[in-house]
């Protein structure tokens, strides 16, 4: 299957993706795999609202950090694109601007598709993945003080 790509050549690669003028305007989001080929999969109009309320509610109960859309982060398997993450004030200080970021936010939420890629990402990144959006809710008490909860633990709340 070949050699697995370093994280330094995974991140040089990124970037050469992100300034490639023939990827700026396609309607994917654009990740890269562990051998720094690019995966593609289709946006929807559903999927950007979704995303839009999810960002919008972190940013409510969750003031004191940074809420990014499509943040690229550097993981074992690639590069992958999280639909929304949240990471501290700490985090953001730690890392600003860098692209990608050399390791997951402290929460991430991309259960929009592909469910098993969501479950691989989150068992290799590490960060604390909220629940799918039909069962967004308020953060358990738990979120907010910065220690991991499980998914199942949230309470429901529906997203039309």
């Amino acid at each position: 299957m070949g050699n697995l790509t370093t994280p330094e050549t995974l991140a040089l690669r990124w970037d050469e993706v992100l300034r490639d003028p023939a990827l700026r305007n396609l309607p994917y989001k654009i990740e890269l795999n562990a051998w720094g080929k690019i995966e593609m999969s289709p946006a929807s109009n559903r999927h950007g609202r979704l995303q839009s309320l999810i960002s919008a509610e972190l940013l409510r109960q969750l003031p004191e950090g940074i809420v990014v859309s499509e943040a690229s982060v550097l993981t074992d398997i690639g590069v992958r694109v999280p639909d929304v993450a949240w990471g501290s004030a700490s985090f953001a200080r730690t890392h600003g601007e860098s692209t990608p970021f050399p390791r997951a936010p402290e929460l991430c939420e991309r259960s929009f598709r592909r469910r098993t890629r969501t479950r691989r990402f989150a068992r290799r990144s590490a960060p604390t993945w909220l629940p799918a959006p039909r069962r967004f809710g308020l953060l358990p008490s738990t979120a907010r003080s910065g220690t991991s909860t499980k998914a199942a633990s949230a309470p429901r709340a529906a997203i039309p």
